[in-house]
């Protein structure tokens, strides 16, 4: 009895997880006051899916979530086509629906992870509609064809690249490193585009987040350059380096996820450990002040050009050798020796470098955290000191407190880690 009740149990808590996913699309869908489905039809269909995804399990029979998905597409159809909104096509809403439906049976069949996430990247792309249309027509011709190139290089050249070391200790392998590559460009491409799409109409928290996405040391510069010209802007150009700053170390913790599993968790929680003090000091301490009207934005270099790419692989590339080799010669201190060095202007290579070893069994996750620890506080500490020096005596005491407090909390967690090994 009490296994039959955890079954029905688990059943309705299935049931209710694909509801939600189905409210919260529906939700967004409901904005629209000639919307013809709402809350309602996306919740109703979500729960069709885990419905027909149970049915078909009861029955061994995979076809009827294939079956149901055709009922349901026909009759949102038929509806559409009874009674037109001349305002929308319908094509995004019956696409909408049937990715509902979908979602639904992926929470009955296990993938409750995958769905959650792909019901929130769904219902991102509908809510902003205008931010993305016209997307293609914005971009340049030059940025379509460095998107080519590096699609042509990522897609067809990385997988024929050989996947083995070349070089002193074997250090440089070609797939590996066009790989850390990819990831890199990746990630800059995101916090790119936020700032080409969206530009300054959501505040300090999206360019903060999107620069620190891009180039966190880029747009520290161009902030306190900012500030040191416009005093009144001080505080919104404050708090855009810190948040920036922030996100750099969410980049490494979940660098840590792609590259090295091992090292996530003694990375991400060396990383929480001066994420908190910062996100407090922005909300809590940081001297008062509107957002301007109208926030500049870095000028950085399109992520996806090629000419950048093979500087960074080329930059990786020494990293590696050089970590490999002191690490070969005077063991995980000549490591944290590159770290401190190359860490100052770029952490990404090293942190990557280190992972790698990490990976091939060559480092411990301890130190590999250590290492891009001390590749985080030596880029926070060249950073302060631009912004102090750059931005001038309106931002440099907030800067000093602000990033000295997520340094210090960087510090704290490196040294309970240790203690704790």
């Amino acid at each position: 009895m009490n296994i039959a009740h955890a079954q029905v149990l688990s059943s309705f808590q299935l049931l209710i997880v694909s509801a939600g996913i189905g409210f919260l699309i529906g939700l967004e869908r409901e904005r629209k006051a000639s919307a013809q489905a709402g809350v309602r039809t996306f919740t109703l269909v979500a729960i069709c899916g885990a419905l027909a995804a149970f049915i078909s399990q009861l029955l061994n029979s995979p076809w009827i979530v294939g079956t149901g998905l055709f009922a349901t597409a026909v009759m949102i159809i038929a509806a559409h086509l009874r009674n037109p909104d001349q305002s929308d096509p319908g094509t995004t809403s019956v696409a909408a629906l049937l990715a509902c439906y979908l979602l639904g049976a992926l929470v009955w069949l296990g993938q409750t992870p995958f769905a959650v996430g792909v019901a929130v990247l769904v219902t991102a792309l509908l809510y902003f509609k205008a931010e993305l249309s016209g997307i293609a027509s914005r971009l340049t011709h030059s940025e379509w064809i460095s998107m080519l190139q590096f699609a042509a290089l990522s897609l067809v050249v990385l997988p024929i690249l050989p996947d083995k070391g070349f070089g002193p200790y074997d250090a440089l392998n070609p797939h590996q490193i066009w790989l850390m590559v990819v990831l890199i460009s990746g990630v800059s491409l995101v916090g790119y585009a936020s700032l080409r799409l969206f530009g300054d109409r959501y505040g300090t928290l999206l360019v903060g987040f999107a620069g620190g996405l891009v180039s966190s040391t880029a747009t520290t510069l161009v902030f306190s350059r900012h500030a040191r010209s416009n005093a009144m802007f001080a505080p919104a150009a404050g708090r855009v380096i810190l948040l920036a700053n922030l996100v750099m170390l969410v980049r490494l913790s979940l660098f840590a996820i792609v590259v090295a599993p091992a090292s996530f968790v003694p990375i991400a929680s060396v990383m929480l450990a001066g994420l908190l003090p910062g996100l407090i000091w922005i909300v809590f301490a940081w001297p008062s002040g509107a957002d301007p009207a109208s926030l500049p934005l870095p000028q950085t270099r399109n992520p996806t050009e090629v000419r950048v790419a093979f500087g960074f692989a080329a930059l990786y590339g020494v990293v590696v050798v050089a970590s490999t080799w002191l690490m070969e010669t005077v063991g995980a201190g000549g490591l944290y020796l590159v770290a401190l060095v190359s860490g100052a202007t770029d952490v990404d290579a090293i942190s990557l470098s280190s992972l790698q070893l990490q990976s091939a069994g060559r480092l411990l996750p301890t130190a590999a955290a250590t290492a891009i620890t001390i590749a985080a506080l030596s880029n926070l500490a060249f950073k302060t000191g631009v912004a102090m020096i750059v931005g001038g005596s309106a931002i440099r005491r907030p800067i000093a407190i602000g990033m000295g407090a997520v340094a210090s909390g960087i510090a704290a967690g490196l040294f309970v880690l240790h203690a704790s090994s």
